[in-house]
């Protein structure tokens, strides 16, 4: 092999190194400043963000009565969502008990709590199909649908306060979108959104599964608030805190579709320039 062949491979070589190298500190990087505390989750953009809710959409919903529900400690996230309590659980995950997920109804039958604590057992990795708690023609209460064109093609999901993922495996506990205390009508916003700009519930539950796949286990809850007789939520406080203290975030999701009026007190709605 002559002289200049050598050099070429030398540093074809080297070069390969190098880029190896470097894609071995991105990935370490990467793994290294992924946490959960401050609601910290996964890049993954499924929905366009620019129907993100804008600042005064989402505050529309903070009436005197949802304040009142929500404390005073209430700061807008800028990504449709808002941070409560500078985003500490009240949450107790200093308990030795098992696995369990509740819900709770109020005397007009809307849901208003899902109450968990949860680990990796808790998870649910097969979809909804195999366990039989596929699609369902039952609606919850100011379900009324309007499709939509953009990101999101419809207006309502039948949004869940416990995720079927987070807690599908928990004994004895109803998973599917047909039970009453634990869905309610919920924007596809509201529920699907979970990129980091734009901060849906599915965002907040993302992080809550990455804890349980590294065997974390947490204290988990949501409440979905009305006001007053409304039949459609305001929105839902989620909080969770792991008994290791890596997870703990205390937020409220607003029940909000950006460019969509709703009527809360039944579930119509219309157009809006919001």
């Amino acid at each position: 092999m002559n002289k200049k062949v050598k050099a070429i491979l030398t540093v074809f070589l080297i070069g390969l190194m190098t880029l190896v190298s470097g894609c071995s500190e991105r990935q370490l990087n990467k793994v290294s400043h992924h946490h959960y505390s401050n609601y910290q989750s996964e890049k993954v953009k499924t929905k366009s963000t620019k129907e993100t809710p804008s600042q005064q959409l989402a505050e529309s919903v903070l009436t005197s009565d949802i304040k009142q529900q929500l404390g005073n400690n209430i700061k807008y996230n800028g990504h449709g969502a808002f941070i409560i309590d500078d985003n500490k659980s009240s949450l107790n995950a200093d308990r030795n008990v098992a696995p369990y997920a509740v819900n709770e109804i109020d005397k007009l039958g809307r849901p208003i709590q899902g109450d968990a604590f949860i680990n990796k057992t808790s998870r649910q990795y097969r979809n909804r199909n195999e366990t039989g708690n596929g699609i369902t023609n039952w609606k919850p209460q100011g379900f009324k649908q309007v499709k939509l064109s953009g990101a999101y093609s419809h207006l309502y999901d039948r949004g869940h306060l416990l995720g079927y993922a987070n807690v599908g495996n928990v004994r004895g506990f109803n998973a599917s979108e047909a039970n009453e205390k634990n869905i309610a009508t919920q924007t596809a916003w509201a529920n699907e959104a979970r990129d980091e700009n734009s901060t849906g519930q599915n965002y907040f539950e993302n992080i809550v599964r990455k804890a349980q796949d590294q065997n974390k286990t947490l204290a988990y809850r949501v409440n979905d608030l009305y006001e007053g007789n409304n039949l459609v939520p305001s929105g839902a406080l989620i909080q969770a805190k792991s008994t290791d203290g890596s997870v703990n975030f205390k937020v409220f999701v607003p029940n909000v579709q950006a460019g969509i009026k709703i009527n809360y007190q039944n579930g119509s709605s219309e157009k809006s320039n919001n």
